[in-house]
């Protein structure tokens, strides 16, 4: 209920609701609230920032190819929660940000887009996650944008792959980097 996108989308008049499992009898009630919800709405496009929970196959079902999520590490590397700990844990000098499709894996969705910036000095997790934040706000908006105008599609010669514009498959490399 805190979240600063709450307060930014009712100054905008955008309907707002939260949705606690604690409110609901298990995780599949509360996905299937959260679903009617949006569903009523009208909703065609869920947008997940900081949402760390697994939406199960039927939420999923009702939004195919639509639920976006951006996540901590250059995917496949590092999935689930923990990802920047893990990643410094491991000795990693290149950090970066995934934006995704969801699916019902944890973090195995088709990859839209990428971004890396090289920290070769990093030990800190918070301040790792400090430098990725830009990439976050730079990549998850781009890649609503491309998902709204209809320019993500499935490629059709690999399964679990998918095509922006004419650029091909969105899992081979980065689209944005940045170093020190």
């Amino acid at each position: 209920p805190s979240a600063g996108a709450l307060g930014r989308a009712r100054r905008a008049g955008i309907p707002t609701a939260t949705f606690a499992l604690a409110d609901h009898h298990d995780r599949a009630a509360r996905d299937r609230a959260m679903g009617d919800w949006l569903d009523a709405r009208g909703v065609r496009l869920v947008v997940l920032a900081g949402y760390l929970a697994l939406l199960d196959a039927a939420f999923l079902d009702r939004f195919p190819s639509a639920v976006v999520n951006v996540h901590p590490s250059l995917l496949p590397a590092f999935p689930g929660l923990r990802a920047v700990e893990q990643a410094v844990e491991k000795g990693v000098r290149v950090f970066g940000v995934t934006v995704h499709l969801v699916d019902e894996g944890v973090d195995t969705g088709p990859i839209l887009l990428q971004g890396a910036v090289e920290l070769p000095d990093a030990t800190d997790p918070h301040q790792v996650l400090a430098r990725l934040r830009p990439l976050e706000h730079s990549l998850l908006p781009e890649a609503v944008r491309l998902l709204a105008r209809g320019a993500v599609r499935p490629d059709p010669t690999q399964p679990g792959r998918m095509i922006i514009g004419g650029r091909g498959p969105t899992s081979a490399g980065s689209r944005w980097s940045e170093t020190p």
